[in-house]
């Protein structure tokens, strides 16, 4: 009797048909529903930055009559040039001085700290001596402490030294920036090799023409964004010439929108001034962002990797 031969049986499918589990593709709708979320999220928050902003751009082209007479952000005749020219006018040109003494401590001041915090990263880099780590850990600290409990025995010292109500006693205490070396430090131990330091000093560079020649080019994305940094912070400062100034043509133009506003209710024609120049008073600030940003963004990164 012949033996039959067991049924054929067929392999199983790689497209699921109901013999085995099959691995379903991710919905498409789960993708798009959530860029749409970050997308909305991020429009929110472009909204909510740029309010102000547009605010100001709208009202500085308004006068004094259509700033009360329409809503804030409805435009109305447009005035801004008008504005301008009683802007820079007013009180001999008191607005002109005050934009000036804001670039003379913001860009002099700016510069000079950040050269002190490079010179101080790299030592702190390159160097080693007793206690390097302690004191930086009390340079850390000065991170920590906020700049108006500091003011009041800055203007005390400065007192002493006869100082009080000068161009140096703004300029003077922004030479000191914690954060600006460990930034510094932070790129010097990124972009400085030590090997190239030392190859440095064997064709015969003294220590200051390696930092001039060899590092310092190295260092110039470090330079640009800590300058932004120290920049900003001197621009925006109002607490310290507050304490140090009692002249006003040597306030900076926050420290003086700020006097033109506190006399609004006797010089009710100063609404037009105050906001036309707080409008001017930003257009520094977002130029050197434009103007330097290529180099802040590298800046910014080039601590991530090593």
């Amino acid at each position: 009797m012949a033996a039959t031969a067991p049924p054929r049986t067929s392999a199983p499918s790689a497209v699921g048909d109901g013999a085995g589990p099959s691995r379903q593709p991710r919905p498409s709708g789960t993708a798009w529903a959530s860029k749409t979320v970050v997308n909305t999220l991020l429009a929110i928050v472009a909204v909510y930055m740029l309010m102000p902003l547009s605010w100001l751009l709208v009202n500085a082209t308004k006068n004094n009559g259509d700033l009360f007479a329409s809503p804030g952000f409805e435009p109305a005749e447009f005035n801004l040039l008008t504005n301008l020219t009683g802007l820079f006018t007013y009180q001999d040109g008191v607005f002109g001085r005050w934009l000036a003494n804001s670039l003379l401590y913001s860009v002099v001041g700016a510069l000079a700290s950040t050269f002190i915090s490079l010179l101080a990263g790299y030592a702190f880099h390159t160097y080693d001596w007793w206690g390097k780590e302690k004191l930086y850990g009390l340079v850390l600290l000065g991170i920590l402490v906020p700049h108006t409990v500091i003011s009041l025995p800055m203007y005390l010292m400065a007192s002493e030294v006869g100082l009080v109500n000068s161009y140096w006693s703004v300029l003077i205490p922004g030479l000191v920036n914690p954060f600006g070396v460990y930034l510094a430090r932070v790129f010097a131990e990124s972009y400085v090799p030590g090997e190239t330091l030392e190859a440095a000093r064997i064709d015969g560079a003294s220590e200051l023409r390696a930092f001039r020649s060899v590092a310092l080019p190295m260092l110039s994305p470090a330079f640009v964004t800590v300058f932004l940094f120290s920049f900003t912070g001197s621009w925006n400062n109002f607490f310290l010439p507050l304490v140090m100034l009692n002249d006003s043509t040597l306030y900076p133009v926050g420290l003086g929108l700020f006097n033109w506003n506190a006399t609004l209710p006797q010089e009710p024609q100063l609404y037009s001034f105050v906001i036309t120049g707080s409008l001017v008073s930003v257009v520094p600030l977002a130029i050197a962002f434009v103007a330097l940003q290529r180099y802040w963004r590298s800046g910014l990164t080039a601590g991530a990797v090593k």
